[in-house]
């Protein structure tokens, strides 16, 4: 049963190159922080290129709850007028954020330390997440958490009257966790510290700077350690939204896997946290090239020219790698099917408690289709069945996960026969656009029933 209403069937089949301009949606984690961070400012931002999927949009909709004024202003230009940071009022209603893993975390950090009381649910497949990583460190502040057993949503969180600093290591790479300890250290006295043993996205550091956060970082013997001095008065901003990596890499794995496709991605945002995939793709063979590399708004940015690649080989991922490519797994698995030889992806833990176990969702659909998997609780590998020889024909279980729906709809292009999912409806949460600009490209993507 989807958690979206209706199940959307999607069906992908195989199809001719792909060619053209893919102009995908701006980035979903800078377009959650730019509407939180706006609403925590005294003043009005402005906001051009906002991701207008489902999950931003719910992110919108609890600032607006929270006391924040956010006006679409029409094609992806919004403004948000905020309420200052320990300034959210306590919302009349349930706080619904859907989907997103990144809001509701985001959103419960930004609470945590004012003084309100805040109840927040989400879809089935949210609401079956566990959120005790975010909690847990949260109650070092003060702030109290009573949920489902499991520390599941629905759940209220009660704001830190008397709020402290705290010092957090972060036990195991997340950048939601970093990002929701140093929002709830905005309104925190003195300085809030977190170490990450390895670096994770870095796109809250970098714009708690923008907004005139006095932040800090060092990389020192325990770890990259993350200084936040506690409440500052957040300066407005004018935010233009870099164009979503995490969104590029449905085109480019494409365009890769297809026969005599030829793609260009644009705008691309190539934080060095989010690009993984990217060089991953390269060492594996990948005709994948950077054109008109440049830097706006202080994050790296480049047109991304992706052609088809029929001599893929499987490679070792670095695991230092994987919090730089975490959300790209499942469509590099995709990849790894028409590679040659075995496409090995160690320290990827949190692939099972993203929005459905991305691991076992995948594992299953690529057996499905005749592909070898292996899989432990941090590993899985993939055999690759080399260009052209990837059977196919198979409907798989979307698990309510936007991403495993458009991985799956990626395969079809280039499979033997094609490839289908039971439900295509989370994909408007990131980036409801894919059907016509896959399409626009050239691919066959169709809703089908039942």
């Amino acid at each position: 049963m989807s958690g979206h209403g209706t199940p959307i069937p999607m069906t992908s089949r195989p199809c001719g190159p792909l060619t053209g301009a893919a102009h995908v949606p701006g980035d979903k984690s800078i377009s959650h922080r730019s509407l939180i961070l706006g609403a925590m400012c005294v003043g009005e931002t402005h906001i051009t290129g906002l991701l207008e999927g489902e999950d931003v949009l719910d992110t919108g909709r609890a600032m607006e709850a929270l006391g924040a004024t956010v006006i679409n202003h029409g094609d992806g230009a919004w403004s948000v007028k905020g309420v200052g940071v320990g300034g959210f009022a306590e919302p009349d209603q349930v706080i619904d954020c859907g989907n997103s893993g990144t809001g509701v975390r985001l959103i419960m950090g930004a609470v945590a330390t004012a003084p309100i009381s805040v109840t927040f649910t989400g879809d089935a497949s949210l609401n079956g997440r566990p959120m005790g990583r975010v909690t847990d460190p949260l109650a070092l502040f003060g702030t109290q958490a009573v949920g489902r057993a499991g520390g599941r949503l629905p759940m209220t969180l009660i704001g830190a009257a008397d709020p402290v600093p705290v010092r957090y290591v972060v036990p195991v790479p997340s950048a939601q966790v970093k990002s929701a300890v140093l929002l709830a250290g905005l309104n925190a006295p003195g300085q809030t510290v977190v170490i990450e043993k390895e670096a994770t996205r870095d796109h809250t550091e970098r714009m708690l700077q923008g907004f005139g956060a006095c932040l800090t970082v060092e990389e020192t013997d325990e770890g990259r350690v993350i200084t936040l001095d506690g409440q500052p008065e957040l300066t407005p901003q004018t935010i233009v939204v870099p164009r979503d990596p995490s969104s590029a890499a449905f085109p480019v794995c494409a365009a890769i896997i297809t026969p005599g496709s030829d793609v260009l991605v644009p705008n691309i945002g190539l934080n060095p946290t989010r690009a993984g995939l990217f060089t991953t793709l390269q060492e594996m063979g990948a005709d994948l090239v950077y054109e008109n590399m440049r830097e706006e708004g202080g994050e790296p940015v480049a047109d991304l020219r992706a052609r088809f690649s029929p001599d893929l080989k499987g490679i070792a991922v670095p695991p230092a790698r994987a919090a730089s490519m975490i959300d790209e797994y499942p469509v590099l698995s995709v990849v790894a099917s028409f590679a040659q030889g075995v496409t090995d992806m160690q320290g990827v833990k949190e692939l099972r408690v993203k929005e459905s176990d991305r691991i076992d969702a995948m594992a299953k659909g690529l057996r499905a289709a005749g592909v070898t998997v292996d899989e432990g609780p941090d590993w899985w590998k993939v055999t690759g069945l080399g260009h052209g020889n990837v059977p196919g024909g198979v409907t798989v279980a979307s698990q309510l996960d936007h991403r495993i729906a458009m991985a799956f709809m990626v395969m079809g292009m280039a499979t033997q026969r094609p490839m289908s999912v039971d439900d295509g409806s989370p994909i408007a949460t990131s980036f409801p656009i894919f059907e016509d600009l896959m399409g626009g490209l050239g691919a066959q993507i169709m809703r089908t029933n039942r």
